[in-house]
This record gives structure tokens, sequence and C-alpha cells, in this order.
């Protein structure tokens, strides 16, 4: 272990509160195998029983019309664009009904920034929702559409969320948030909400009893002491409201094509920024879970980053493989495209040397435990201790 990063990693072990100096200098470090043993220590201190979790959902992206413009999305579009769309609520449900009948409880459902659908029009759709899968969790709209709601009705951000939780709506997604710092939003976007007013929807959200989760997306404008600023927004806002569930981070994937976009005047050309790779990711994900002391759960990015280097993120901080996700329409836009069956994950999270349950969005079981011994799956793992 690398003499200059011990005590740091012996800091945060022992379930002390790393400084954002201390931070940055683990992401500044390579010792790759270090972090990760510190993170898979804190882990285990935090989740010391033989399960590790993941959920069964969908993504249903209820529009792509957007009046944001983001340089890295390759999903949405302009609101008379050919390709624009809103969902049906016909179309809709059966998407759901589907997840039902795969054994899911929940949806995740997001969409843009649409400049003309009136909060009525919102709160229609999860009523009818929950009209029909009243056991259905809607863990729906991201803190930029929830902020954009608020402007285009002008009510405050409470009483929209009021509103919709009235209305069916079950929790928030850490959506939208790729990196808490102004400088990086303002470079990479133009018409979404900024650091303060992200973190101000969760911040009402939780007041009114609701629970979220935080996200970040990395490796594109962003330096490393961006990414701790983030983290420590993060931890910040969770020390005043403990709110937040769990923290998922995932690697910038660049869109192949954005075809919305000729002119790149006035943003970034995100196509020709190389994708952070495995390595960047593992310790990322290991340094924000060494960092964010209060945030209890850290999501596996498989969706990103694939099957192996997901299972590896199992013991480099994760103690949830994710969704199943039945169905993803924003990452594969750029052209990133990996899948795993219901017996991958399952798999994936054996072979690690855990038994896998199923949770909700609140990482409740969901299942029934299973009684089967995880000692027969460890022989000859590399496990981190």
């Amino acid at each position: 272990m690398s003499s200059d990063i011990t005590p740091l990693l012996d800091k945060a072990v022992a379930g002390e509160r790393l400084t954002s100096d201390e931070g940055l200098k683990l992401l500044e470090s390579h010792d790759l195998l270090a972090i990760g043993q510190a993170a898979n220590a804190v882990t285990k201190r935090m989740h010391p029983s033989p399960y590790r979790t993941y959920n069964i959902d969908r993504n249903v992206n209820y529009s792509n019309v957007c009046a944001a413009v983001c340089d890295f999305c390759a999903f949405y579009r302009p609101v008379k664009h050919s390709e624009a769309y809103v969902l049906k609520p016909e179309v809709l449900h059966q998407k759901i009904a589907e997840t039902v009948e795969l054994g899911g409880d929940q949806i995740l459902m997001q969409g843009g920034l649409h400049p003309t659908l009136p909060l009525e029009w919102y709160e229609e759709m999860l009523q009818g929702i929950k009209q029909r899968f009243p056991q259905m969790n809607i863990h729906g709209f991201s803190p930029p559409e929830i902020f954009h709601f608020a402007k285009i009705s002008k009510l405050p951000l409470k009483t929209v969320l009021e509103r919709l939780k009235t209305a069916g709506l079950g929790s928030l997604p850490g959506g939208g948030g790729e990196i808490l710092v102004d400088r990086v939003r303002k470079a990479i976007t133009r018409g979404k909400v900024l650091t303060d007013d992200w973190l101000d929807v969760h911040r009402v959200w939780h007041g009114i009893g609701g629970r979220s989760s935080a996200t970040m997306m990395f490796g594109h404008v962003e330096t490393l002491a961006e990414r701790i600023e983030h983290l420590e927004r993060i931890r910040e806002l969770q020390d005043e409201t403990g709110g937040f569930t769990a923290f998922i981070c995932w690697t910038f994937q660049p869109p192949e094509v954005v075809p919305w976009f000729d002119n790149r005047k006035d943003g970034v050309d995100m196509t020709t920024i190389p994708p952070a790779g495995a390595f960047e990711y593992l310790k990322t994900q290991a340094v924000g879970r060494l960092y964010l002391d209060n945030v209890p759960h850290i999501q596996s990015s498989w969706v990103t980053q694939g099957e192996k280097v997901g299972q590896l993120a199992l013991w480099f901080g994760a103690d949830d493989m994710g969704s199943l996700m039945i169905e993803e329409n924003v990452v594969s836009s750029a052209g990133t495209v990996y899948h795993l069956t219901l017996d991958s994950i399952r798999r994936c999270i054996t072979e690690a040397g855990y038994i896998p349950r199923q949770r909700n969005v609140f990482y409740e079981f969901i299942d029934e435990s299973s009684a089967t011994s995880i000692e027969t799956h460890v022989e000859g793992l590399p496990v981190l201790s």
C-alpha cells in the first residue's frame, strides 16, 4: 500500500471523515488496489450481512422533448424535431404491465424539459399509473425536471413536489446531476438547472418526507478537485436532511453523433472526449464510498462498464448491483449498450461471494431469504479484505 495515502485510508476505514483535500489526494493516487481494499472494508463495516442487492425496474422515458441543450445527450430532441415524442397513456401502461410480469416493483420515469406540458399533465399521468398499478413505485422526475415544472407553473418547489407526491410520486432519482459545480454545468449545458437549485429540489423533497438518490457523471470536462466538490455538496446535504438512500456514479459516454446539433460554437464537442475506463471508474466509486460516510448505499454501474467491471465494483465500495433495467434509452443513445439478464446479475453477486437479494427503492428486501451458503462460491476468488 502506498505510504502517502495509508493514513487517509486507515482514517476512512476507522469511520473518521475525510476532508476535501484528503479526498482529492486519494483521487490523485494511482494505488487502485489499496483504495479498493479500503472501500471494501468500509462497505463490509456498513453492510456486514452476506447479502448484496439488486432491483427490477424499467426506465420509462415519457418524452424525449427538451428545451435545454446538453452537449453530451444524444437522446433528447428539440420540440419540432421529427423524432420528438410524448408517450400515450396506453403505451406507458403497457410498458408498466410488462415490468410487473417480470417481477418488477418500480419504474424509473424521466423525460426532458418539455416547454408546454403543464403540471396537471404530470399529475394525471401519475394518477393514471397508480390507479392501474397501485403496487408500483414511481421513481420519477429528475431535479432538472422538477425545477422546470416549478418554473413553468410559477409555483414554489414545495407546492409542486407536494402535488406530485399526492398524485403518486414515490421517490426521486438523482438524474441530471452530472458534476455539481457551476463551471462544469455551464460549460456542457444551457438552459438547465445549476448546482444550488439541483440540491434544493432534493432538500425540499426530503423536507416533505421523500427519499431520493444522488448521482455523478464524470470523466468529461471536470477536474479531480471538482469531483470532490461534487461529493462534498452531496455529503453536506445528507448531513442536513438524511434523505439520500444511495449514490451512483458512472463514466461519461461520448455520443457517436448528436444529430440535432450541428453548430458547436456555443458548446463542447463531447464526441471527441475519450471515455474514462475501468480504472478511473473503480477508483472514483471507491473514493465515493470512502468520502460519503453518511450515504448508506453505493450502486454499481454495469450499464456503462459492462458485466465484469460491474461485478468488480462489489469489491470497490458497492453493495448493490443496481437494476435489471428492462429498458434503457439515454445511455444507449450514446452508443454504449450493455444488457444483463436477471440470472446474470444474480450470478455476478454469487460469484463475488455474496447472496443476491431483491430490494425496493428504499433498500428493503422484497424477496424471501435464500438459505444457500456462500462459502462454496468464494474459493479461488480475489476477495478484498
